[in-house]
């Protein structure tokens, strides 16, 4: 796992930005797994910069993202189809029938399946942009006594119902169910981008550098096992 520290969270942006921009560079057919929440915000605004200034381009590009809400409509401004399209799709010249995001209308299995289809038909990713939560959590996989290894349908723990509630009216309205890659998904990409800023991810980075076990529930401690993982945090994320 190679650490890239940052002063704040706009330089790990820029840095994280470089690292996916130099591999564009490389691959413009990129295949590319995306990830949601404000973290990985800083690194679609590079993106989309780059884009407009003809450094990198999409046309070529394809992505799956980790994870959604189940039961919201996919133009509702908190479903994170809305997200991905309102953070970066509708900015950068990428053909919209190669995005996919999972989705299910209710809490059924059969939606987590029909994912499963399209991540394999899809193939392994090129990159994956993750986030750590302050718990560990990797997508929607929380900490437990077992991880899902293929997409499945989660009951979101009081926690993250909690965290999520500042992007709802109220938390009555945050769902409570999500459809989710598992682990194995989420880690199935030749090169993982993996973002922690701020003071409330400390513990989490912490954890994850320091403690040498792979544990169920600290699920970002899976990492370990990836051999190519980049890990780019702020300063308060690294010194608390």
């Amino acid at each position: 796992m190679r650490v890239i520290v940052a002063k704040d969270y706009d330089e790990m942006s820029r840095k994280a930005a470089d690292l996916v921009i130099s591999l564009m560079q490389e691959k413009p057919q990129l295949k590319f797994g995306l990830a949601t929440g404000s973290t990985p915000e800083g690194l679609y605004k590079n993106l989309i910069k780059a884009n407009k200034e003809g450094e990198i381009n999409f046309k070529y590009a394809s992505s799956v993202n980790l994870d959604e809400y189940v039961g919201i409509d996919k133009q509702n401004d908190q479903s994170y189809q809305y997200f991905m399209n309102d953070r970066l799709f509708d900015h950068v010249d990428i053909d919209k029938s190669k995005t996919h995001l999972p989705f299910a209308p209710e809490a059924d299995e059969k939606y987590a399946k029909e994912y499963d289809e399209l991540l394999d038909n899809f193939g392994p990713r090129d990159i994956q942009v993750l986030g750590i939560g302050p718990n560990g959590h990797v997508a929607f996989n929380e900490p437990d006594e077992k991880l899902n290894q293929r997409t499945s349908i989660i009951k979101l723990t009081d926690e993250t119902i909690k965290a999520n509630s500042r992007f709802f009216d109220s938390e009555d309205e945050v769902p409570k169910y999500a459809v989710s890659m598992g682990m194995g998904d989420a880690f199935n990409a030749k090169t993982l981008v993996v973002m922690a800023s701020g003071k409330n991810k400390h513990d989490a980075v912490k954890r994850l550098l320091e403690e040498d076990t792979i544990y169920p529930q600290f699920p970002a401690s899976f990492l370990k096992l990836h051999p190519n993982v980049y890990l780019f945090v702020d300063e308060e994320a690294y010194n608390g």
